[in-house]
């Protein structure tokens, strides 16, 4: 995540804004009402799609044969990119290269998903070139997660189309995993309410989520990996966050980069007409270091702390999202309620469709 930081000036550029999504529900005053996109459900013996939008794969031949053993462990047959090994440097071959894969995948009507085989960095540079005509006629799922966010915001703000922030095809399909995937992606009807993750370390029972705001509230649910969504911000792929439910996932960022983030966020208006907020565990987020000008340094819970706490809708930290091996998978544009209360999140609508 340090790394590709330095590359962030470098993604999105313009492109004109089509009309986008939302949601089924009567919108707070002032708030529009729009309709999403739901891709037809996977099922069982279903072909998955497999692409490399950002980074390339190192050893590229023995990460096939692992996502494609994933993949088949599920219950799904493999159709691979065929630019899937190409490399640019840090890049999986040229912009055309992985847009080629995207637009084959969505128009091929084997494949019924779309799973990103790893993250890295390079999604954002494709979302100036996607041809969304393409993709809103062929609704698809498409998931992944860390820098596959930008695919994932850009898709759902230019077609309204439903992605979903979720394992790629090399996580770590533990029971945990795999229930949210096949239950949010293989049923026309809402997941409701997500279980706790396990949590089985030193005798510890719980996932330690701590909630900063208490309440109860429903929204549309936005997010995704906090740099990507920062990374939006000016482009006609902003993430929106009015009358939404924002997740945040990151990992091995200072808790000095998180409150630049909230920072932006705060000033744009992002919090201003939100209905909540959920950050993930936030792995590895705290000080490398302790040079002349950081002697003294904040926790990330602090950060969150002083942005939030004059906020009246729920807040709650500790969410297994993202970069952990627990993890649900997230739908974007769905209605959702999150009981900070009772540190719950609900799916309240279906993600896909028969």
């Amino acid at each position: 995540m340090q790394k590709r930081r330095e590359f962030l000036n470098t993604i999105l550029s313009a492109g004109a804004i089509i009309g986008a999504a939302a949601i089924p529900w009567q919108p707070a005053q002032g708030q529009s009402i729009k309709k999403n996109i739901l891709p037809p459900a996977l099922e069982e013996g279903d072909t998955v799609g497999l692409i490399t939008p950002a980074s390339s794969l190192f050893e590229g031949h023995r990460t096939l044969i692992e996502a494609t053993e994933k993949m088949n462990a599920l219950g799904f047959k493999v159709k691979a990119g065929k630019n899937i090994f190409k490399t640019k440097g840090y890049l999986a071959g040229s912009i055309e290269d992985r847009l080629e894969d995207i637009h084959d995948m969505f128009q091929d009507n084997d494949v019924k998903a779309i799973i990103t085989i790893r993250g890295g960095y390079g999604s954002g540079q494709l979302l100036p070139y996607l041809d969304y005509e393409l993709i809103r006629n062929h609704p698809k799922i498409l998931v992944g997660y860390s820098d596959i966010t930008s695919l994932l915001l850009g898709i759902y703000r230019k077609t309204g189309l439903v992605t979903f922030h979720g394992p790629v095809a090399t996580s770590t399909f533990t029971d945990f995993t795999t229930k949210y995937f096949k239950k949010v992606l293989m049923n026309a009807e809402p997941a409701g309410e997500i279980d706790d993750a396990p949590y089985d370390d030193n005798h510890q029972t719980s996932s330690r989520i701590w909630t900063l705001n208490g309440g109860k509230s429903r929204g549309r649910l936005i997010g995704g990996n906090l740099s990507l969504m920062q990374a939006t911000m000016g482009t006609p792929f902003e993430f929106e966050s009015d009358g939404a439910i924002i997740f945040i996932e990151e990992v091995g960022e200072e808790p000095y980069y998180i409150d630049r983030i909230m920072n932006q966020f705060k000033m744009a208006g992002k919090f201003d007409k939100c209905q909540g907020v959920i950050f993930d565990k936030l792995s590895d987020a705290q000080p490398s270091k302790f040079g002349a000008s950081f002697y003294r340094n904040l926790s990330v819970e602090e950060v969150i702390t002083d942005y939030f706490k004059d906020y009246d809708f729920p807040v709650c930290v500790g969410f297994s999202l993202g970069h952990i091996k627990n993890k649900p998978t997230m739908p974007l544009g769905i209605l959702a309620e999150l009981d900070a209360d009772r540190k719950k999140l609900s799916f309240l609508e279906a993600a896909v469709q028969n």
